[in-house]
């Protein structure tokens, strides 16, 4: 009975390690989305993009400013190492119910020059473990609009919005903003907004030559 039980263990402990390096490595087929890249901030480190480029990555979106207001320590090194790389590159900022719009649109303007090339900004709509505040969902949705127009004046694009499922849930971001909707979901593609997604985070679990850890690996949609 033991040899069969350990037996049994091993056959778990062994699929489990084959899920695991299946779900490290996978990527969405690029027969289904030809264009595919990552999202990128201090937390993964010093990236090398030349590598990360040569892995089919067609994008970066790179964090300029957290949700708590610090910016974001590498912006300006990935921000030059995206645009060496020749890889298209775009600006994040993580929204927050617990500041100021105005202090946070700020943030993302002193941090982020100017440049005609970049990709649309996107403003990431997650709830932070900092910030227990929730608000009315029109208080939240004018504060947001506030953010969007100063976002947009400084890029001179329109923003897209990245709605993580929670938040949507709880103030139904599609029919209360005009933006291109950017949803989450890993390995199955979200269904959770009001409209249609445009770009989808496939999986926050992908492990790629140039970057240290897990990266949030994106698609758009054709």
């Amino acid at each position: 009975m033991l040899v069969r039980i350990g037996a049994g263990l091993a056959v778990i402990a062994v699929l489990a390690l084959a899920l695991w390096l299946y779900a490290r490595a996978w990527a969405p087929s690029r027969e289904d989305y030809p264009v595919q890249g990552v999202t990128i901030s201090a937390a993964q480190g010093t990236v090398d993009w030349g590598t990360l480029a040569a892995q089919g990555a067609d994008f970066a979106y790179i964090r300029a400013a957290r949700a708590d207001g610090r910016r974001d320590a590498a912006f300006a090194a990935n921000w030059r190492g995206a645009r060496a790389a020749g890889m298209r590159y775009g600006a994040l900022i993580e929204f927050s119910p617990c500041r100021s719009p105005i202090d946070q649109a700020t943030g993302f303007m002193t941090t982020v020059p100017r440049d005609n090339a970049a990709l649309p900004p996107v403003i990431r709509l997650a709830f932070a473990p900092g910030c227990a505040k929730r608000p009315g969902r029109d208080l939240l949705l004018s504060n947001l609009n506030t953010l969007i127009n100063l976002v947009e004046g400084q890029a001179g694009k329109p923003a897209l919005l990245n709605v993580t499922e929670d938040f949507d849930q709880a103030y139904d971001i599609g029919a209360g903003i005009n933006r291109t909707l950017w949803l989450d979901g890993n390995f199955l593609a979200p269904d959770y907004a009001s409209r249609p997604w445009v770009m989808w985070t496939a999986t926050d679990m992908r492990h790629i030559d140039g970057v240290d850890g897990p990266v949030r690996w994106n698609v758009v949609a054709r």
